[in-house]
């Protein structure tokens, strides 16, 4: 086990920080079955830890031990690693938990503006679940930055074919894209 199982099994056991990360975070432990199977072409693990409300599956890529960069692969044929790590990736999706919409347009402020009105505590329970992950959170620039740069790798090592017959092929990169400068 290293510390990305321990942070799991951490965050598992403890109700407020998975119901946070389940929502807004569209991180969710319960949806660890992703819509396909999908292998990486260096033959390196791929390892579902959460899914969101959309299909998508977060994956922890590599063997326990090493350094483990974060997949998202979305329902749709997309996919970008998100994170060097999981740590990274949790402080990512606890700060800006709409971070698909970073690099799409959208104004930060805006998104956060949109949460609180939907959902008047978020902030503070951001703020509680930032402090039990023990994370730093990323200022929407620096989020976005660290994204480009881990999509930046995705291709062509981490980016995902699905092992079935049928498959149309590697997963499209189209995160790449929208995280680019």
């Amino acid at each position: 086990m290293d510390a990305a199982d321990d942070l799991l099994l951490r965050i598992g056991a403890d109700r407020e920080l998975s119901g946070f990360l389940a929502w807004p975070g569209d991180f969710d432990l319960e949806r660890r079955d992703p819509v396909e199977d999908l292998r990486l072409p260096t033959g390196a693990p791929l390892a579902p830890i959460a899914g969101d409300g959309a299909g998508g599956t977060f994956f922890l890529c590599g063997e326990p031990g090493t350094a483990r960069p974060v997949l998202y692969a979305d329902s749709e044929g997309g996919a970008a690693l998100i994170a060097a790590d999981l740590a990274e990736a949790l402080a990512l999706i606890a700060a800006h938990p709409y971070w698909r919409d970073l690099g799409n347009g959208h104004s930060p402020a805006d998104l956060e503006a949109e949460l609180i009105e939907h959902d008047p505590g978020y902030p503070a329970r951001r703020d509680r679940a930032l402090a039990l992950l023990g994370a730093v959170p990323p200022t929407a620039e620096e989020a976005l930055a660290r994204l480009r740069a881990c999509a930046a790798r995705t291709v062509p090592d981490f980016r995902p074919i699905a092992r079935h017959q049928d498959a149309a092929g590697p997963y499209d990169s189209a995160y790449t894209v929208l995280f680019q400068d």
